[in-house]
């Protein structure tokens, strides 16, 4: 007994000392400098794979056509391919390239030389309601640059958008098919425009994308290196993806996507192999006349085109800037067809003939990156079988591993702490424990779902658009979601309850009892979050954060009072009385004086002695200068660094008080 209480110590403090070592590298490192990276990279690293030798060696049980091997190897399997995953990530991230230097060169040279290539401006759009569009028509007609073009590429064929985008004086083209869906819109558009402005450079945008105005002069320039043919911009969103707004997190807690756009992708860009994400990015014309247009093979045109230029001997670069902000999915169903989406366009891609896998004219660096691509998503079974483990074990009597509570603070929590601290570093505090874990679990079995059939049938399946935009104002639940973390939660506190309250439980808990408890814990914080997060809030239109001072007029009335006005969505506005006069009553017509917009008719919706909340009434002009005040530069109202504090307080509003 005082033996197992002084290993017990030794080992917890052995974890202790690792644990502040690590928080020390994370306060003494600078991830901007290589030599840190590596030195942090390889810690993390090591303490991984010592784990999984530990893993391999002396938690597998010997292989046999049994329930009792079977699980433990298929869990070790999946459990490996994510630490290769992990490992290459780590490598991946000894490097990094800031090219705003490059840009801020490139565009001095534009402006020098005053030569400024034409620019076709392609939104692409398939049955967006305007008031999405519209943010990307009308900011794109704003566009600070001198010769460029706009183009609404409709594959709906909707004669209210060809009259809008006449009345906005863009141009409109459609076609008389949905044939290779996004990628065939591009293709026609190519066609078309190669008979009237033929520009040689091409902006691509989809219908929710707002550039901001800088957008072009930033990245045209750096299309004159002779062997780029790509320059692809982050994605950053104007509203919380469904995981942040139904955790009211969306001001403490990151989007899934921003570890790999300001991480990731340049970190890939200084090993040559950044790659095309669909939108927000320019491209040569000349280099898709050669490479025979946008290819239309897989249902991810983005990464196959990159790799089709790869193939040719030319580049995509990124330009980690902030140029443009769009409409991240806003419910949990259009989140889960997304993923599963790029997951199977991934797979496509590699089974190409042509393809980084199979075809020539890549360098072995450039196929294994597509290797880590894919890597990612087949790292998602993993997640499942890691939510269900310890249920396996306490009903099933199959334990993932043997292994007791003393073996895993040995090996398995300093790999624990090593990645948790590390990954929060090389991010810039962009991961958040559990919560990131429970964001991936929402499409984990969707995509692995995805992953099955792609066994079967990778090819032969509709292009499937992610909805945007329309009526979210009411809850919605997503039940069949929700039953599976919801069983994955009640079953792992089920767990707890039956180790220590079942009358046939053992009388003393063994070790790998108390490993498989502190397991089932961690299972049920994990699927508990994403059960939550199956109870979708409603959404109203987005609303930014104003400070200005304004003018309101009650119809009728010959003065004005002072206001200040403090939120504004593209039909609402809030603003704050300066007078302590009786309020406006609801229905009430009356004039606001805006500095953007001048005066704006509006109706009142509420009001009390200090606060107005109205609608607005715009005339197409007002809208217009609207849109691209709003959308046309970048906006801050959702979070790019997490808060935990934050996080935590909105999933206990959600989990314990609904709101």
């Amino acid at each position: 007994m005082l033996e197992s209480v002084a290993d017990n110590a030794s080992i917890l403090s052995i974890d202790v000392g690792l644990w502040v070592g690590l928080l020390v590298c994370a306060r003494l490192l600078n991830p901007s400098r290589a030599l840190d990276r590596m030195i942090f990279g390889a810690t993390a690293g090591s303490l991984l794979v010592i784990y999984i030798f530990w893993r391999w060696h002396d938690t597998l049980p010997r292989l046999a056509m049994s329930a009792q091997s079977l699980w433990p190897h298929l869990f070790f399997t999946l459990e490996f391919i994510a630490v290769v995953y992990t490992l290459m990530s780590i490598v991946i991230l000894f490097r990094s390239i800031d090219r705003s230097g490059q840009a801020d060169l490139a565009e001095r040279e534009m402006r020098v030389r005053n030569a400024y290539p034409a620019v076709d401006v392609f939104i692409c759009t398939y049955d967006e309601p305007l008031e999405v569009v519209e943010r990307s028509i009308l900011t794109a007609l704003e566009l600070d640059y001198p010769d460029f073009t706009v183009w609404v590429l409709d594959d709906t064929r909707r004669s209210w958008l060809r009259d809008y985008c006449g009345k906005a004086g863009a141009r409109y083209i459609t076609r008389t098919d949905n044939e290779a869906a996004k990628a065939g819109n591009l293709n026609n558009a190519l066609t078309l425009t190669s008979a009237s402005t033929n520009a040689p450079i091409i902006l691509v945008l989809d219908a929710d994308f707002a550039p901001q105005r800088n957008l072009l002069k930033r990245t045209v320039g750096l299309l004159g290196e002779p062997n780029v043919a790509i320059i692809q911009t982050p994605q950053f969103y104007y509203n919380g993806d469904p995981i942040q707004h139904n955790l009211l997190a969306t001001q403490s807690m990151v989007d899934d996507q921003r570890f790999f756009f300001d991480v990731f992708q340049p970190a890939k860009d200084a090993w040559g192999c950044a790659f095309c994400v669909g939108t927000s990015f320019v491209v040569r014309r000349d280099r898709l006349v050669e490479i025979g247009g946008f290819p239309t093979q897989a249902i991810s045109e983005d990464i196959n085109l990159t790799y089709m230029m790869l193939a040719h001997g030319y580049q995509t670069w990124w330009l980690n800037e902030k140029l443009s902000c769009g409409l991240s999915a806003e419910g949990i169903p259009e989140y889960i067809t997304q993923r599963s989406r790029w997951c199977l366009g991934t797979i496509q891609v590699a089974l190409l003939r042509e393809g980084p896998l199979f075809g020539r004219g890549y360098s072995a660096i450039q196929r294994l990156h597509y290797v880590h691509g894919i890597l990612n998503w087949l790292c998602k079974p993993f997640l499942v079988l890691l939510l269900i483990a310890p249920m396996m074990y306490w009903f099933a009597g199959l334990p993932a591993f043997e292994a007791d509570y003393l073996a895993f603070l040995r090996y398995g929590a300093p790999a624990i702490l090593g990645q948790t601290i590390y990954m929060a570093w090389i991010s810039r505090s962009r991961t958040l424990p559990l919560f990131t874990e429970a964001t991936h679990a929402i499409a984990s079995f969707a995509i692995s779902a995805t992953l099955i059939s792609a066994v079967f049938k990778p090819f032969g399946r509709p292009f499937k658009i992610t909805d945007k935009g329309g009526d979210r104002s009411s809850p919605k639940l997503r039940w069949k979601l929700a039953l599976t973390f919801g069983l994955i939660a009640f079953g792992s506190a089920a767990s707890i309850a039956l180790a220590f309250l079942s009358p046939y439980a053992a009388s003393e808990i063994s070790s790998l009892d108390y490993f498989n408890l502190l397991w089932a814990g961690i299972s049920m914080l994990i699927a508990f979050i994403a059960f939550v997060t199956c109870f979708e809030l409603p959404r109203e239109d987005t609303c930014f954060p104003v400070n200005e001072a304004g003018a309101l007029a009650l119809a009728g009335d010959d003065h004005a009072t002072p206001c200040r006005i403090t939120a504004l969505s593209s039909f609402a506005v809030e603003l704050i009385r300066m007078t302590a006069l009786r309020p406006p009553v609801e229905g009430a017509q009356a004039w606001l004086y805006m500095g953007q917009l001048g005066w704006v008719a509006i109706t009142v919706a509420a009001a009390n002695r200090k606060s107005v909340l109205a609608n607005l009434h715009l005339t197409f002009e007002q809208r217009r200068r609207l849109v691209t005040w709003q959308f046309g530069s970048p906006p801050g109202n959702v979070a790019e660094t997490v808060r935990i504090t934050g996080a935590i307080m909105g999933l206990v509003r959600r989990g314990f008080r609904g709101r």
